[in-house]
This record gives structure tokens, C-alpha cells and sequence, in this order.
């Protein structure tokens, strides 16, 4: 009779997250940064159809790294729990603490249970009626949750890039420079850098706190060029 060959529980978990983590790193990275107005989510990513953000409800937005086929089902199922708990109850009961926790508890059971673990990082951000109201969570693939203030940078370099973001950030940023700190960040660091990122390369989006009920908006090709242009 052959014996079973025995791994202990502590190398299977190891070999999951470093699998998973390899996963991320090889994604372009994304940044998230508050500014006066809001938050803005900017992402390295020259499609126009498959999207690294999105809106999950009226004032909380999403962003993720990684593989799309699987952060794209954890933001489907965002969107109809947003959307079922609003219409059961009330609006202002889909917060984005509620989402991020719902995403731990998929991430960390799916980490857990499964033998391929997602390989997905992802930004829960609900922008608040005044700054110190904005919320930013940032959920890596086995559950764990960080709660984030100011910026955050995950996927590729996201260690180099924050430290860049670390060095620029200040309060009461405006959406330019909110912007041109996150591109010029993305820019310094990765496999081509330093380089030029333009409107066709990026994908981004705020969420804009005088907006009066959903505050999610993308940018287009053409206001972001207007963002993007050297000061005279």
C-alpha cells in the first residue's frame, strides 16, 4: 500500500500565496489617490474594453490587478450585492466597509478551500461627503484587508511606486496633480522605465465628491490630455 505523500498545512498555504503573488506582479500596476475633490483610481492599461475599474454603487468605486477573468467575477458579484442590499433596505446602507468585508471572506475562503488561490489584488474606495469621510481598502488574495489613507499603489512595482506616491502625496491635492503624481509614478517604475505614458495608455476614473448621488466618472481621452499637459 503506498503512503500518502505529506505536505504540512503551513508549506501548502507558502506555496499558494507565493503562487499568487507571481500572478500579480506580472500585472500592471494601479494607483489610487485622494484628492480635494475625491478619489482618483489611474491604471496602466491601453484597452478600452476590459476595464481595471468600475463603479460597484452610487459612491464606491473598485479597481484590481491581476487576472481579469477572476477579478471580474469578484466585481460582478459586488455590484448585485450592492444593488440587492440597497433595494432590501436603503442606499445608504451599501457602505464600502460592508463590500470590502464580503470580499475578505470570498478571498480568504477561496485561499483557503481551493487549490488555486485568485490570483487578485483589488481597491474597495467609497468617497465620503467630506475628505476625512473617504475610505480605501485593499484587499490582497488570501482575505486580508489593510485600511489605506491617501494613496495606494498594488500589482508590478508597487512597492517603488508608493514610495514615490510617499514622496509626492499632500492633502488638499488637486484632480491635476492627483493625476500627474500617479502617472509620473506608474512612469518612474517597471520593466521599460523611466518612460512616457500618455491618454492611450492609461484607464482612469474619479470618484467626485459633488457629484449628488453616483460619483463615479471616467475620464476621456481628451480631458486627460488637458490633465496631463506641462504648465506653462
Amino acid at each position: 500500500m503506498t503512503v500518502p505523500f505529506y505536505v504540512s498545512p503551513e508549506q501548502v498555504m507558502r506555496d499558494k500565496a507565493d503562487f499568487a503573488r507571481k500572478g500579480i506582479a506580472r500585472g500592471r500596476s494601479v494607483v489610487v489617490v485622494q484628492y480635494e475633490g475625491g478619489i482618483a483610481f489611474v491604471a496602466e492599461n491601453p484597452s478600452k474594453a476590459l476595464h481595471k475599474i468600475s463603479e460597484l454603487y452610487d459612491r464606491i468605486g473598485f479597481a484590481a490587478v491581476g487576472k481579469y477573468n477572476e477579478f471580474e467575477s469578484l466585481r460582478v458579484a459586488g455590484v448585485r450585492l450592492a444593488d440587492l442590499r440597497g433595494y432590501s433596505y436603503d442606499r445608504s446602507d451599501v457602505t464600502g466597509r460592508s463590500l470590502a468585508n464580503a470580499y475578505a471572506q470570498t478571498l480568504g475562503s477561496i485561499f483557503t478551500e481551493t487549490a488555486k488561490p485568485f490570483e487578485v489584488e483589488i481597491i474597495v474606495a467609497e468617497v465620503g461627503v467630506e475628505a476625512a469621510h473617504d475610505q480605501l481598502y485593499r484587499l490582497m488574495f488570501d482575505g486580508s484587508v489593510g485600511d489605506e489613507r491617501g494613496y495606494v499603489a498594488m500589482g508590478g512595482s508597487a512597492d517603488a511606486i508608493n514610495a514615490g506616491l510617499a514622496e509626492g502625496w499632500r492633502e488638499e491635492m488637486t484632480l491635476e496633480e492627483a493625476i500627474r503624481l500617479a502617472v509620473d509614478s506608474l512612469a518612474a517604475h517597471g520593466d521599460e522605465s523611466p518612460r512616457q505614458l500618455g491618454p492611450d495608455d492609461l484607464e482612469v476614473a474619479v470618484l467626485e465628491r459633488s457629484r449628488p448621488r453616483r460619483c463615479f466618472a471616467r475620464l476621456d481621452n481628451g480631458r486627460l490630455a488637458t490633465l496631463l499637459e506641462p504648465s506653462a
